[in-house]
């Protein structure tokens, strides 16, 4: 299956959505907006795009209304998330945990364009396998330019043939947080401040606690 979401943010009015396949979107505020399974997605084979705008003056929350549980399917174990962003206003992206359940294989890749004046703050969390589950794989790829500069590129792995995988004692979670343009805030990860403003906040451990 193949979902698809966009939402553009405007200064003054509610936000602009479409949805196609097994994700929606509900207005939940002003200027906020849930992602919400219609279906079972992402199994294997199965691809979701997103694409968030946040016009000039605008101020745009997405959230999400569950976990994300990604699931093999009988073709494949592998599915994948794209997210395109573009921001000149005050854009904020905290959705709930994707866990990567089963053997499936999960690959998410970002891509956000900062303009002008705009700012973000971008969560991602992930876990590796329900209780007693660690076979899953995930790998996460970060690209953030601001006025068409480089901002971060980041990649992370985690799970079965990951480049931390270990039996002994590999990380089975992880949280990052991008924040631009603030430098740093309290947080019990490691903060990484930017060469081109921002920061890039990390964790890694056994369990996701929050």
């Amino acid at each position: 299956m193949r979902s698809e979401v966009y939402i553009v943010a405007y200064p003054g009015r509610t936000p602009r959505i479409e949805h196609t396949g097994g994700v929606a979107v509900r207005r939940t505020g002003s200027h906020t907006v849930h992602l919400v399974s219609a279906a079972a997605t992402p199994l294997g084979g199965d691809v979701i795009s997103v694409r968030v705008v946040v016009e000039p003056g605008a101020r745009l929350a997405v959230r999400s209304a569950a976990a994300t549980v990604t699931l093999p399917s009988a073709a494949t174990p592998e599915s994948r998330t794209h997210w395109d962003v573009e921001s000149a206003g005050e854009l904020d992206i905290d959705p709930q945990p994707t866990v990567v359940a089963g053997a499936s294989r999960h690959l998410t890749e970002t891509r956000i364009r900062l303009t002008g004046a705009g700012s973000i703050r971008l969560r991602e969390r992930i876990q590796i396998g329900r209780s007693g589950e660690r076979e899953g794989f995930w790998s996460g790829a970060l690209h953030a330019d601001v006025d068409g500069a480089p901002l971060l590129r980041h990649r992370v792995e985690l799970g079965g043939g990951s480049v931390t995988d270990d039996v002994i004692g590999r990380p089975l979670a992880c949280v990052s947080e991008l924040r631009y343009p603030e430098a740093t805030f309290d947080t019990e990860a490691t903060v990484l401040a930017l060469a081109a403003g921002g920061c890039l906040a990390t964790w890694q451990g056994e369990r996701l606690t929050n």
